[in-house]
């Protein structure tokens, strides 16, 4: 009999260890195989900037035990792999051109970053905030509120982005139409 297929008949086969998964990655006595926890470490780290936390919860399900998480991840830090202070500079930079000072601070601190930290940040953010709400605020709108209803339309569109209400109130030309 003869196939329109060559070479994929059982005797033309490699024999495969019955062990092998898929991709040639055998589990023998319980062995995980595959990645090690390091080197998803520093491929995650080679993609973006991670917080410790958010690094640790990312690798949690592949370490069997938190002992050896932990000191993985202090040999990132001291290797220079893993900086927190590197994850909140590039956070601010993605964030910074589209929300207010509240918003990226309350983020940080969710990702565990040093209050120290934040308050250098908050600092820088708010030196700048004024520019970046009226940027924000042209590219949504562009022209000043004819009402109150355009003008809390406009105030809850810059608060829900994080700009402090001052700024809210100078963006919009606050002339005492509150």
């Amino acid at each position: 009999m003869i196939s329109g297929r060559r070479g994929t008949g059982p005797a033309t086969r490699p024999a495969k260890d019955a062990q092998d998964d898929a991709f040639g990655h055998g589990e023998r006595g319980g062995e995980k195989r595959g990645p090690s926890l390091k080197a998803r470490a520093v491929g995650y780290l080679s993609r973006r900037e991670y917080a410790r936390s958010e690094l640790a919860r990312k690798l949690a399900p592949h370490a069997d035990d938190p002992a050896v998480l932990d000191a993985l991840l202090d040999d990132l830090e001291r290797e220079g792999w893993l900086s927190t202070r590197r994850f909140a500079e590039s956070l601010v930079h993605r964030r910074a051109e589209r929300q207010g000072a509240a918003r990226i601070v309350q983020e940080l601190r969710q990702h565990g970053v040093d209050e120290s930290q934040i308050g250098e940040l908050r600092d820088t953010l708010r030196a700048t905030e004024y520019d970046r709400a009226v940027a924000v605020w042209n590219k949504r709108y562009g022209e000043r509120p004819t009402d109150r209803a355009a003008y809390a339309k406009q105030a809850r569109f810059l608060a829900s982005r994080g700009f402090a209400h001052d700024v809210i109130r100078r963006v919009l030309g606050d002339d005492g139409e509150d």
